[in-house]
């Protein structure tokens, strides 16, 4: 080719393929950054740089340029040992989920009531997949000891807000979750498909599901839905008490008023102050 002859033009790819050249240059990249940020848990809270790559299982070379960049953007940050630990910024991305801060916003001066009333422990939830999620808890003065914590998962058979999610959820997840396992902390968790139907069918029947020592043999949970302006159940309200003091169906109408207040302030046009329903 004379050097005066112009270059040949580049193949230009089809957006089909541009797509997918961008997926595997861009992919395995943020699923190793992803995959090092869900190392963090509740009994990992921070780590060193070895630990986060042996728990994400990725070479120490790739963690410690993902992790790099992670710090720079506020996702991650050092603590005074100098230890990894989840960054401020994440947590204020995290804030504008709407099925998490924005729920607990509009819920919690119900929450708050709920909690004043009863004295007891007070929680918000949504389902994710096959999960409870949960969003919020409040512990009263005599609250019982739980297993829960705010952005903690749990079983949706086990829990009175799990009950409630499963209850209203579609008919392809309920048969995932009725396929099992289902995971038992006490004597009492419910671990036949048959009964949790039953338990289920009783939810939807009643307007609130009771779950008596399915978590800690002294705890029973007593939980509602919480619907939006549609009417699709979008989230649940529990209350977690020692079970006998104050019985059921005290605690029933409690938490049945208190998810109403809820719904009717998700329900309301934005800027407008809802009607606080009496805890």
């Amino acid at each position: 080719m004379d050097v005066t002859d112009p270059a040949p033009p580049a193949t230009a790819l089809a957006p089909a393929n541009l797509a997918a050249a961008r997926s595997a240059s861009t992919g395995p990249v943020v699923a190793r950054a992803l995959g090092l940020l869900a190392a963090f848990s509740d009994d990992r809270p921070t780590m060193t740089l070895s630990e986060l790559a042996r728990r994400a299982e990725v070479p120490l070379s790739t963690a410690h340029r993902l992790v790099a960049e992670l710090e720079a953007w506020g996702a991650v940050e050092r603590n005074g040992a100098g230890r990894y630990q989840i960054g401020l910024r994440l947590w204020e991305v995290g804030a504008l989920a709407p099925r998490g801060p924005g729920l607990r916003e509009r819920a919690l001066p119900y929450l708050e009531d709920l909690c004043q009333v009863t004295r007891e422990n007070v929680q918000l939830a949504v389902r994710e997949d096959d999960e409870v999620v949960y969003v919020e808890r409040l512990a009263g003065t005599r609250a019982v000891g739980v297993l829960t914590r705010v952005g903690g998962r749990f079983a949706l058979t086990a829990t009175g807000v799990g009950l409630v999610l499963l209850a209203h959820a579609p008919a392809d997840v309920v048969e995932r979750v009725l396929a099992g396992p289902f995971p038992r902390h006490t004597p009492w968790t419910l671990s036949d498909p048959t009964r949790i139907r039953e338990a289920l069918a009783a939810v939807r029947e009643r307007g609130y599901a009771v779950s008596d020592r399915q978590v800690t043999a002294d705890a029973v949970s007593v939980a509602a839905p919480i619907r939006d302006a549609s009417g699709e159940v979008v989230a649940a309200l529990s209350v977690v008490a020692h079970r006998g003091t104050p019985p059921v169906s005290v605690l029933a109408p409690l938490v049945r008023t208190s998810a109403s207040g809820v719904s009717h302030a998700l329900a309301a046009r934005p800027g407008r102050r809802p009607v606080r329903t009496p805890a």
